[in-house]
C-alpha cells in the first residue's frame, strides 16, 4: 500500500517493463525512500513507436513483481501505458510525477519524434502531470548494464529538484523535460539547459550504435522485392545550444519540450504572402 506522506512517481518506458534501464531507475527510486514509486510498462519491445496509441481493440495488464515498487505490464504503447497509468485504474492515486525511462540509446534531435520514451513522458504533460524522460546514450564495447544505474543516480538531483517545485506549487506546466545522460555518465560535466535539435545520424540510433536486436537477415531475400533500407545518414550537428552537440561533450543535457511544434517564423511569412494567392476550386453551382 502507498505511503499517503511521500510524493508518488510513475516510471513507465518503451523499451518493455524488464529493460534494464527501467529496473535499474526504479531501484534507484526505491533506494532514496523518499517517494511511492509505481511501474507502469510496456509487457514488451515499444521502441521507436512515437506517440502510437492503441485504439481499436482493448489493452490488458498484468501486475508484475518489482522489488519497492507497484508495477504492471501492460499490452500497448508508452503513451497507452501512461494513459492507463494516471486514470486510476490500477493505482489508487495518480502520480505526482511521470519518469519516462531509462531508454538504451539517446534521444535527441528529431529523434525526439520516434521516440516511444519520449511520448510516455509528452502523454502525462498531455494530462498536465510533470514528466521527465530519460536516455542513456549508448555504444557498443564500452556501454555496460551497471551504466543505467549510473545515469539513474545522476539524474536523482534533477528529479528532486523538480518534486520540490511541484510540492511548492511553483513548477512551471507548459513543458516536460528531455534528459540525455552522456556515455561516461559518472564523469559527466555537468548539466546544460539546451533546445532540441536538428540531429539526424540515422532513422534510429538503436539500429546503429546499440545492442539492441540485429535487423531481419535478408541474404535470402531477392535483391528486387527488398524495397526499402533505412539510411544511415552521417550526423548534422547543429552550430549553438542543441542537445546533441552538448551530450557529445560529456554533458547531461536537459531540454524543455511541449506538444505544439511550431515552424520557423520566416515560414509563416512566406506562407502568409502565398496562401492568399491560392485559387479556390469553382463552386458546383458554377459548373
Amino acid at each position: 500500500m502507498e505511503d499517503g506522506n511521500r510524493p508518488t512517481i510513475m516510471v513507465t518506458n518503451d523499451d518493455g517493463i524488464d529493460a534494464p534501464g527501467l529496473r535499474a531507475l526504479v531501484q534507484v527510486l526505491v533506494s532514496t525512500d523518499r517517494y511511492n514509486v509505481q511501474v507502469c510498462a510496456p509487457d514488451s519491445e515499444k521502441s521507436a513507436v512515437s506517440h502510437g496509441i492503441t485504439w481499436l481493440h482493448p489493452i490488458s495488464a498484468k501486475q508484475v513483481l518489482i522489488d519497492g515498487a507497484t508495477a504492471f505490464a501492460v499490452s500497448g504503447t508508452p503513451a497507452d501505458c501512461t494513459s492507463l497509468g494516471i486514470s486510476k485504474a490500477l493505482f489508487p492515486t495518480v502520480a505526482d510525477l511521470v519518469v519516462s525511462g531509462i531508454n538504451k540509446g539517446s534521444n535527441c534531435g528529431y529523434h525526439i519524434v520516434y521516440s516511444g520514451t519520449v511520448a510516455g513522458a509528452r502523454e502525462a504533460f498531455f494530462n498536465d502531470i510533470p514528466s521527465i524522460s530519460i536516455s542513456l546514450e549508448w555504444v557498443n564495447g564500452k556501454s555496460n548494464q551497471t551504466d543505467f544505474i549510473l545515469a539513474a543516480q545522476e539524474c536523482i538531483p534533477i528529479i528532486e529538484a523538480v518534486m520540490l517545485e511541484i510540492k511548492n506549487k511553483s513548477y512551471v506546466h507548459r513543458c516536460f523535460l528531455n534528459i540525455d545522460v552522456p556515455v561516461n555518465a559518472a564523469k559527466h560535466k555537468g548539466y546544460k539547459l539546451t533546445r532540441q535539435g536538428r540531429k539526424m545520424s540515422s532513422a534510429m540510433d538503436m539500429d546503429v550504435d546499440t545492442a539492441a536486436p540485429k535487423e531481419t537477415d535478408t541474404s535470402s531475400i531477392p535483391p528486387e522485392h527488398i524495397l526499402f533500407r533505412r539510411e544511415v545518414r552521417g550526423a548534422q550537428l547543429d552550430p549553438d545550444d542543441t542537445d546533441y552537440k552538448f551530450l557529445q561533450e560529456g554533458y547531461i543535457t536537459v531540454t524543455p519540450l511541449a506538444a505544439l511544434s511550431h515552424a520557423d517564423v520566416d515560414c509563416h511569412a512566406y506562407f502568409k504572402d502565398w496562401l492568399p494567392n491560392v485559387s479556390p476550386l469553382p463552386s458546383t453551382s458554377a459548373l
